[in-house]
């Protein structure tokens, strides 16, 4: 007779390895993470380990769809609100609050170093989009409002905000003192500046 799998335990154990990942790579990078530690760390063997995730790439591939997923999500959290420039504000306050993971920088280090294997190329290009998608969405918007400025379309108003967010990401991950927590507030101020009719 087959096992009965419980979805919500098999949810909550595939998301603690996925958690336990993201440590081991932020600490040891892609190739110094092993799947001895990652197990350790979920608290879990090596069958269990390989019953979700098949290799190393695998897991590291599933969190970056979870990133990419929560982006997609994070349309629904906003849908009913009726101030666009305030969502855009949002929404580079709110990586800015994800960047604050002390394992962030050692993670997007660690991506940095295989992001030419091409299934993980396509794995960011999808996160990109998903990103560029919602903040388009509200720039959109903003621009229809009259919130934000119109001297520049929305694709470009759009390529320079994800520039932004996505440079401060990388900014965090190189230089050790620039820490999101610090520097989040200037962050918004730019991104609020730069939106600025």
């Amino acid at each position: 007779m087959a096992r009965t799998v419980d979805p919500e335990r098999h949810e909550a154990r595939r998301l603690a390895i996925i958690d336990a990942a993201l440590t081991v790579f932020a600490e040891r990078g892609y190739d110094g993470a092993t799947t001895a530690a990652i197990c350790r760390g979920a608290g879990i063997g090596s069958g269990t380990f390989f019953h979700y995730f098949p290799t190393k790439l695998d897991l590291l591939l599933a969190i970056l769809t979870l990133g990419t997923a929560e982006a997609r999500e994070a349309a629904g959290l906003y849908a009913d609100r009726t101030d666009p420039l305030g969502v855009l504000l949002d929404i580079v306050a709110k990586g800015a609050d994800e960047a604050a993971d002390p394992r962030m920088p050692g993670f997007v280090r660690a991506v940095a170093g295989v992001m030419r294997v091409p299934e993980v190329a396509e794995a960011l290009e999808e996160d990109t989009r998903a990103q560029r998608d919602l903040l388009l969405a509200w720039v959109e918007r903003a621009q229809r409002a009259g919130e934000i400025r119109t001297d520049l379309n929305p694709y470009r108003i759009t390529s320079w905000l994800y520039l932004l967010t996505d440079g401060f990401l990388g900014r965090i991950a190189d230089e050790e003192t620039f820490t999101a927590q610090a520097e989040k507030a200037t962050l918004v101020d730019t991104a609020r500046r730069f939106l600025s009719p």
